[in-house]
């Protein structure tokens, strides 16, 4: 059901929708040092996306400021921090492949995604997750409590509304995620 979503443009359009409005809050903040934020999106080579909408999918959002040069990203629901395939991609992914081998390939084939990718997918979310500021801040939220080693398919069903509400809910809570706060010295 979920996975009819990576052949739908019209969800990957409204993903793109979201990130315009996560950029346009993003861009709406001046720099910390009192600058303005000028656009200097990232390019992407995504994986996992359809033709239709792969112009849209070639750069993510992103900012620097006119006087300390400073680069601000903003989150995205479009894709998982640095990595090559799109978010809706990895969760799909991840949330399917349970370790079974036929079902595995299976996906693997569908998704055009390399085994030892999905199993390092599903590596992250067992291991790295649970870890995160994310997770530790609202991982009481959820009663009764998710299985971590279910992830993210548990996570996923604790969302409401038809496949599409609810990958959309997960992508949107995971997104900050996407970006990592960096805190230089001053002159970096």
């Amino acid at each position: 059901m979920c996975h009819a979503l990576l052949q739908s443009p019209n969800f990957f359009r409204l993903l793109l929708r979201i990130d315009e409005e996560l950029a346009s809050q993003t861009h709406a903040v001046a720099c910390r040092c009192g600058g303005v934020l000028h656009r200097a999106n990232y390019p992407r080579k995504p994986r996992a996306c359809l033709s239709e909408v792969r112009s849209d999918y070639e750069s993510r959002f992103s900012f620097c400021c006119n006087l300390c040069r400073r680069r601000t990203t903003s989150m995205s629901v479009r894709f998982l921090g640095r990595r090559v395939y799109l978010a809706l991609a990895v969760v799909l992914g991840s949330a399917r492949h349970a370790g079974q081998t036929p079902a595995a390939t299976r996906l693997s084939g569908t998704l055009n995604v390399p085994l030892l990718t999905l199993r390092r997918w599903r590596h992250w979310w067992q291991t790295q997750f649970p870890q995160t500021p994310l997770w530790q801040a609202a991982c009481a939220r959820f009663m009764p409590p998710v299985v971590s080693d279910l992830f993210p398919a548990s996570l996923l069903e604790r969302f409401s509304g038809n496949a599409e509400e609810a990958l959309m809910r997960l992508l949107v809570f995971l997104s900050p995620i996407t970006v990592r706060p960096i805190d230089l010295p001053e002159g970096r």
